[in-house]
């Protein structure tokens, strides 16, 4: 189709995919661009940033929508939470769902009053419907579920926050509503920016928040994301309906912007609190999930480098470079998104089209995106010594066996500052210094304890903990037993592990990297190898994204094959 003159609606432009099309679009002439976004301010934001950036065309081109499109028009602009709390909304939320279609739940729905408002020729979906309907987590509402009716105090409540986020209904409705509305408003097509759910990679994915491998809420993604094509699939194959594509990105989406400052988690900043060493807790009795006797609040928030990768959050210099890593995530840029996108609208063949080649036609990572991958992370690391910081985790990536890593190789860099410097200490020693910094370093231990890790000490009798804790997870039980059996899990899972056992471990890991390397054919300049001597730095330094990278392919097995 002609953008030129066209009127667009870009579900989710404020977003990193949704920005790039919007400028994208601007080199087509469009005469109308809605910019939607769940929150007004975002809206209205991204509305002046693109009026200022062309002060050459009609301001009126941008104009603002905003809500969650997920829906009644009423509830747009309110938390879910409180929708679901309240019993009226929720028991309007489940008719929305299950009930017949009909033409008042059409009427009241955000989704389509943003439809007949902007009256778009094309419709551009950059919003990841996989993630906000499948992160409602229908595990956790079906445990309360299960908890109540082992109780036998079963609530009408919990049952129907059960209902309602159930996820194949919701998605039903959701592209029934979605294909009315293009239907009734004459849309011409409808382009989808979709998902994988796991940045490409497959079951064997590392990624995850806690829960099992491969996390079920993860695969629920996927699962919504593979559903939803095959429902695009449908529409597009209905006579007389819009013309309908979906671009699906199968790597990770940077970046948006590379900054210091305080780290968010959900929209807030993570308060720093801290426990000393003197105040370890004994490895005995119950864990406590609620426990916070002996951690104090620092008075501040956590700061630090990140690169701001947009809806999927913030990551650290660290994080990134193991969700980028050749065999991880890897990464695309969302301008060649956009460059895809507009066209396939204007009568392009990308062979993007998952509508049109389910099996082939994903959006891996690219040459482009390689190559910007060290751009990125020579600026992160030019921040970091601009801050005198070493950004290293933020467990919003997950899962907190990532974040355990990335700490306890940084621990090994800060005592021996090399791999083969590792190799020359014995466990013990590693055991000892590491505990050191432990104890003399607030503000590291403070970074570990506040974003949920917690620290055994080198005797394996001791830890310490902020106030919440990634592992163990909490399913319900406010205390676990404390034994051996447990930490050992634990410390696998999540846990700073101090004792000598572990680094000894590290030691066997570091040797297995370094045979690799040195098996290598020294003469051997060719593209066949990945982690060679030059690779590793000769093994005079330690970059914890890289071994965490390493470890994730090699021992966790979450390497990529299909680019």
């Amino acid at each position: 189709m002609q953008i030129k003159g066209s009127r667009v609606l870009v579900l989710g432009g404020w977003g990193l995919v949704g920005a790039a099309i919007c400028h994208e679009l601007m080199k087509h002439s469009p005469s109308r661009i809605y910019v939607t976004s769940l929150k007004k301010h975002e809206a209205e934001e991204a509305v002046q940033q693109f009026r200022n950036e062309y002060k050459q065309a009609d301001p009126e081109i941008f104009q603002p929508l905003w809500g969650n499109i997920f829906t009644r028009n009423n509830w747009k602009d309110k938390f879910w939470g409180e929708v679901l709390n309240n019993e009226e909304s929720r028991k309007g939320v489940i008719s929305d769902i299950y009930d017949n279609l009909s033409d008042d739940i059409l009427s009241n729905s955000a989704l389509y009053n943003f439809v007949e408002e902007s009256k778009p020729d094309l419709v551009i979906d950059c919003i990841n419907t996989a993630t906000a309907i499948a992160y409602q987590d229908i595990y956790s509402t079906v445990n309360t579920v299960r908890r109540e009716i082992s109780q036998d105090n079963v609530t009408a409540i919990a049952v129907e926050k059960m209902m309602a986020s159930d996820y194949i209904p919701q998605l039903i409705r959701h592209v029934q509503i979605l294909y009315k509305s293009l239907l009734d408003n004459k849309v011409t097509m409808y382009l989808k920016i979709g998902t994988s759910g796991t940045g490409g990679m497959g079951l064997n994915i590392p990624y995850t928040h806690s829960e099992e491998r491969p996390s079920r809420v993860l695969l629920a993604k996927s699962a919504v994301a593979g559903a939803q094509t095959l429902l695009l699939l449908l529409m597009a194959r209905t006579p007389d309906g819009p013309l309908v594509k979906e671009i699906k990105p199968t790597a990770a989406i940077a970046w948006k912007k590379i900054a210091y400052g305080k780290i968010l988690r959900k929209g807030n900043p993570i308060p720093l609190v801290d426990m000393t060493v003197e105040n370890a807790k004994e490895i005995s009795g119950t864990f406590k999930f609620n426990d916070s006797d002996g951690v104090t609040d620092l008075g501040k928030d956590f700061e630090s480098v990140f690169i701001d990768t947009g809806e999927n959050g913030i990551f650290s210099r660290g994080e990134f470079q193991a969700i980028s890593a050749l065999g991880q995530m890897e990464v695309v840029t969302p301008e060649e998104i956009a460059t895809y996108a507009v066209h396939e609208i204007t009568g392009g063949n990308t062979g993007r089209d998952v509508i049109n080649a389910l099996d082939a036609s994903t959006l891996g990572p690219t040459y482009r995106g390689g190559w910007l991958n060290n751009v990125a992370l020579e600026k992160i690391k030019k921040i970091e010594k601009e801050h005198d910081v070493h950004s290293v985790a933020f467990e919003l990536l997950g899962p907190p066996r990532l974040s355990k890593l990335l700490y306890e190789a940084d621990l090994l860099r800060r005592v021996a500052g090399s791999y083969k410097a590792v190799m020359e200490l014995k466990p013990a020693d590693l055991a000892v210094k590491c505990e050191e910094i432990i104890r003399n370093d607030s503000d590291l231990r403070a970074q570990m304890l506040s974003i949920g890790l917690v620290i055994l000490l080198a005797d394996g009798k001791k830890y310490v903990r902020g106030k919440d804790v990634k592992i163990p997870v909490n399913l319900g039980d406010n205390e676990l037993p404390v034994n051996q059996e447990n930490i050992d899990i634990w410390c696998n899972e999540g846990w700073v592990d101090l004792r000598a056992e572990n680094f000894k471990s590290w030691q066997v890991r570091i040797k297995n990297i370094m045979d690799q390397a040195y098996a290598i054919p020294a003469d051997d300049t060719s593209s066949r190898y990945t982690y060679t001597l030059d690779y590793w730095d000769n093994f005079d330094s330690i970059d914890e994204g890289k071994l965490i990278g390493w470890i994730f392919e090699y021992e966790d097995h979450g390497w990529r094959f299909k680019r």
